[in-house]
């Protein structure tokens, strides 16, 4: 009988933003599936935090400390990651997120500051690209891998006052699609680069523009809420599947694409 297709025992995951609410829910769906989890995060507390909650669940986890927009760090936690569990597997880029300032919702998008907009480009593209091609070259010398990306649904939609985050997510599509085809044709079939495009989740970082002080939804998030069919915000928790999916063996034949995971938002045309 063959193996489950979608186990992940003997693989080692690095998750960037391993602490955020999508990076926490991605670590702990590929431990739940077997694979030994690098947290990767720029807070050694909270790092450190999170794989003791998963090694109390019977999971091996470990917690690295880098920044992801520096490339030095990010090679140095890789080669951590070398040295305490010999390979690289699986990379999950969920570093990333919006910068405040850079949000024009209550004024035109001239007035945004240039260096805000370089801020949350940056964040996200950069903060994508430099640990991507980190770990991709430990992968096209395993020959296997698999890469999944963050997108969003403002890289699709033109969602109000987020600029920025749009470009920056936008790049990150552009560049799943290009790293998987570079990669797939220099490395073979085993090295794979996908992305999930989340809709629209409660996060530390945007809490104060979907919830009031009191947990009911802000006037935009009750308009994101009439947007999508199945009528409710996700759950962190909600993408782990997907993630696990796209790094295992059941999703051997899938490269270059990006999925929502949205409740059907990107669907609706709003009639």
């Amino acid at each position: 009988m063959p193996g489950n297709p979608f186990a992940l025992s003997g693989r080692v995951a690095v998750v960037t933003g391993g602490c955020g609410a999508l990076g926490a829910a991605a670590s702990c769906g590929l431990s739940n599936m077997g694979a030994a989890v690098a947290i990767l995060d720029r807070r050694r507390e909270a790092a450190e935090a999170k794989a003791e909650e998963i090694r109390k669940k019977g999971g091996d986890a470990l917690a690295i400390v880098a920044d992801v927009l520096d490339e030095a760090q990010v090679r140095a936690a890789r080669e951590e990651v070398l040295r305490l569990r010999g390979r690289v597997d699986i990379l999950v880029n969920a570093a990333g997120g919006n910068v405040p300032r850079a949000r024009n919702d209550d004024r035109p998008p001239f007035d945004v500051p240039a260096d805000a907009f370089d801020e949350v480009v940056r964040l996200n593209l950069h903060g994508t690209v430099i640990p991507s091609l980190a770990m991709a070259e430990v992968m096209g010398r395993q020959r296997s891998g698999s890469i999944v990306c963050i997108s969003s649904m403002a890289a699709d939609r033109a969602l109000s006052g987020v600029l920025g985050y749009s470009a920056g997510k936008a790049g990150i599509e552009s560049f799943t699609r290009w790293l998987a085809v570079d990669l797939a044709r220099r490395y073979g079939d085993g090295i794979r680069v996908n992305a999930i495009a989340p809709g629209f989740f409660v996060a530390r970082q945007n809490r104060d523009v979907l919830l009031t002080a009191d947990g009911s939804y802000t006037e935009r998030a009750k308009a994101i809420v009439a947007h999508t069919p199945m009528g409710r915000l996700g759950k962190p928790e909600e993408i782990a599947g997907i993630v696990a999916w796209l790094c295992s063996d059941a999703a051997s034949f899938v490269t270059g694409v990006v999925i929502p995971v949205d409740g059907g938002f990107s669907a609706f045309s709003g009639v």
